[in-house]
């Protein structure tokens, strides 16, 4: 490995471009290579982007001993195989969220990226963005307190993209892994990565996929003419950790509100913090209670910058050594507490893990 990270990127949708964009503008990494099996696709992409190689099978691309890093961006169902793949193939990984499907998957994935000693970065993106990396200074340097409750909120009046997203054998499930995902770890790493102890959550599955809706513009998947869903529309579910904390969970792709919304509040003993919609801190000096806004660029999530951000820290941890800010570790916890919500949502009971 040179001076250069070449990289490697499977999966050529819409999400690639994101990541694809900010390896342009990393120095120290190049466009080496894009895997995709439409093939119109990757090509087209490849020229866009700069990339001298394109696969179909992104096994075949594993094999250049000239790539040095791979991002995978797929469907979730392609996870566990892929990233093993590519890690038992000694390149470096950053793959998109969720880790996977299930626990028997993540632990495999997390032997796999034990035995290769390769730097891993999962995608939870928003760890990344400047009003998250600023909440987090505040609260290491003890502006909060102890943290004793989150809310974590992500709804979507409409919004169930259709295609694999709305099939569960390729998803893994509906809003709750997808968007919620989130904003589940971005509270759950501000709060200070506390164990899981027990989960109580419901899940719903009334409204589909809506498709029939006009005059409102939603993403939809590239596959999104199949009209059908098997995921759920809406969860919610209540977390106790282990230190006593606990967050409260809301998401939805589609539900009857007013409008879209993200909320993301976290209550310290000394102080509080909302980063959704906008980043504010809360305080209290001489017996007042103080609502503080920060004089930044930007007060809510700056998608650009995060995965700028993200790109920045997964070039260092490739060529400097850095350790991972979103290790395989935090993989794991992030999927007992997703699988957990499913689980305790089809006993109908609170769940201890």
């Amino acid at each position: 490995m040179g001076d250069v990270l070449k990289i490697g990127v499977i999966g050529a949708g819409s999400i690639s471009d994101l990541h694809l964009q900010s390896i342009l503008r990393q120095p120290r990494a190049e466009v080496w290579a894009i895997s995709d099996l439409n093939e119109t696709r990757a090509q087209e992409k490849a020229v866009k982007f700069g990339a001298s190689h394109v696969y179909i099978d992104y096994k075949k691309m594993l094999d250049d001993p000239h790539l040095d890093a791979v991002i995978i961006s797929v469907m979730t169902k392609l996870h566990a195989e892929m990233a093993i793949a590519v890690l038992d193939a000694g390149k470096h990984l950053l793959m998109e969220k969720p880790l996977c499907l299930d626990m028997d998957e993540a632990r495999r994935i997390e032997a796999a990226v034990k035995r290769s000693g390769k730097s891993f970065l999962l995608g939870y993106v928003r760890r990344f963005d400047p009003c998250a990396q600023i909440a987090q200074q505040f609260i290491a340097n003890g502006d909060l307190g102890q943290i004793y409750y989150a809310k974590a909120s992500r709804i979507h009046r409409i919004g169930n993209p259709g295609g694999w997203y709305a099939n569960k054998e390729f998803s893994g499930g509906g809003p709750l892994i997808d968007i919620g995902g989130h904003s589940i770890d971005l509270a759950w790493y501000l709060m200070g990565r506390p164990i899981v102890q027990s989960i109580s959550a419901n899940t719903y599955n009334r409204l589909g996929t809506r498709h029939n809706i006009r005059n409102l513009s939603y993403y939809k998947a590239a596959d999104a003419s199949n009209i059908s869903s098997n995921v759920e529309d809406m969860a919610n579910a209540l977390i106790r950790f282990d230190n006593g904390a606990s967050m409260s969970v809301e998401v939805s792709y589609s539900l009857h509100a007013r409008q879209n919304s993200m909320d993301l509040q976290l209550y310290g003993d000394k102080g509080g913090c909302e980063i959704d919609p906008e980043l504010r801190f809360i305080s209290e000096k001489y017996d007042t209670i103080l609502n503080i806004t920060p004089q930044v660029d930007r007060l809510s999530f700056d998608v650009e910058r995060a995965f700028q951000n993200e790109m920045d820290h997964f070039v260092a941890c490739c060529l400097d050594g850095e350790k991972s800010i979103i290790p395989i570790e935090d993989g794991l916890e992030m999927m007992r507490i997703l699988t957990g919500i499913y689980e305790s949502a089809a006993q109908g009971k609170e769940i201890y893990l």
